[in-house]
């Protein structure tokens, strides 16, 4: 048996909503005690001097399997969109993706809803289901034809699987690169109502009501599309949102003077869109917070604003961005963890998020006072295109735990 004892940290338990001092004891790569351990003789230690010790993080919606990065940022198990190349739109690319990582990351891959994610015919989903695709997606773009998204989620929930939507309406936002705007008009970038998002959910959400199937928008950034979230989930419909810290912490007041690392998809909407994300935040509408990363070269972004491709390196400054919201007074340490962990485990039936007995050692040990500064050309991804650039945080990741190997 191996064994590990992880010493004199403060434990973030998101199912308890609770914060206390004691110590981790792991065994064959699962937690066996919590809190005031006994120590069996001669297991190894390590000391925690005093950080957090807390579930490893589970991102949902990555667009590349960034291990550096991953690492950096106290990333345990991501949930990779099927955006790939080629798109994972059958059962062999799924078995593929799956192998990628291991054993220092676990990566679930998510189906494609339709070949090639051309929106038009449905993929083999219930293969890849059965190849271990954790869930189904549309990819960067909606499926416009709604006979086709209303056979995806009739499908998809039949299957079991939570389908993952893009919410924003493709006749409006077609060669849109921002949010209609002050800031759009004054550089004179193309771009759409803010509305085209809660047009894309509305429609979603009554064919998810029609059919019963479980839905997940990958990101929501206004506030009407957060009202039309709270609504549903009051009628008991069984829809989750989630949102990267960009939405959080920029507006599109960024964007200016052209800055290319901002151009996201979503795009960077007004500030009072940013305000009403963080209520939603505040008050369990948003139900995860994900890093949406998306490293994208120079040849990519080092580009005239509206040819620079959309994306962020988010892996490894989602932790730290993150624990903003609990300085700000938004949430606390353990809802913090849940949106970071335990909520997308629960979500997607993914092992993880959770300090049980029981449960997987996968861990972080977090210094949540850390001093540092973003900076995109030290990050450790592959790609440093963060609108965070020249941002000081504060958190960091000391260790990463995975199946109870510290890595």
């Amino acid at each position: 048996m191996t064994s590990l004892a992880i010493l004199n940290g403060r434990i973030v338990d998101p199912a308890a909503g609770s914060v206390i001092a004691g110590g981790v004891l792991i065994r064959d790569g699962r937690i066996a005690e919590v809190g005031m351990i006994d120590m069996p003789p001669g297991v190894e230690t390590l000391d925690a001097r005093g950080a957090l010790i807390a579930p490893g993080i589970v991102d949902i919606g990555c667009f590349a399997i960034d291990m550096p990065a991953f690492a950096a940022g106290g990333i345990t198990r991501t949930a990779l969109m099927p955006d790939q190349s080629p798109p994972i739109d059958d059962g062999a690319l799924v078995q593929r993706a799956l192998a990628a990582g291991k054993p220092a990351l676990w990566v679930h891959p998510i189906a494609a809803a339709t070949h090639g994610l051309g929106g038009t015919e449905l993929a083999e989903i219930g293969l890849m289901a059965a190849a271990g695709a954790c869930a189904v997606a549309t990819g960067r773009a909606r499926i416009a034809d709604a006979r086709v998204m209303h056979r995806l989620l009739g499908y998809a929930g039949a299957l079991g699987l939570v389908t993952i939507a893009h919410a924003e309406d493709d006749g409006l936002v077609r060669g849109a690169v921002a949010t209609d705007g002050e800031t759009a008009t004054r550089l004179g970038l193309p771009s759409a109502p803010a509305i085209a998002e809660a047009m894309a959910v509305a429609r979603d959400l009554m064919l998810a009501e029609q059919t019963g199937a479980a839905l997940h928008f990958r990101q929501l950034t206004t506030a009407a599309a957060f009202d039309l979230v709270r609504a549903a989930k009051a009628r008991g419909l069984p829809v989750t949102c989630g949102i990267t810290p960009a939405h959080l912490y920029l507006s599109d007041a960024e964007v200016g003077p052209f800055r290319t690392f901002a151009r996201l998809s979503p795009p960077l909407r007004c500030e009072a869109d940013r305000q009403a994300a963080r209520t939603a935040i505040a008050d369990g509408t948003i139900d995860l917070l994900c890093s949406g990363h998306d490293p994208r070269g120079s040849e990519e972004k080092r580009l005239p604003f509206t040819e620079a491709e959309p994306g962020m390196a988010g892996a490894e400054t989602l932790l730290a961005l993150s624990l903003g919201l609990v300085r700000d007074g938004l949430i606390s340490l353990p809802r913090l963890f849940d949106l970071l962990s335990a909520a997308p485990a629960r979500r997607f039936g993914l092992p993880g998020g959770s300090m049980a007995p029981g449960a997987d050692a996968d861990l972080i040990l977090v210094d949540e006072n850390a001093p540092w500064r973003i900076s995109a050309q030290t990050m450790a991804a592959v790609a440093g295109n963060t609108p965070f650039d020249g941002l000081p945080v504060q958190g960091r990741v000391r260790t990463v735990i995975k199946g109870g190997r510290i890595l």
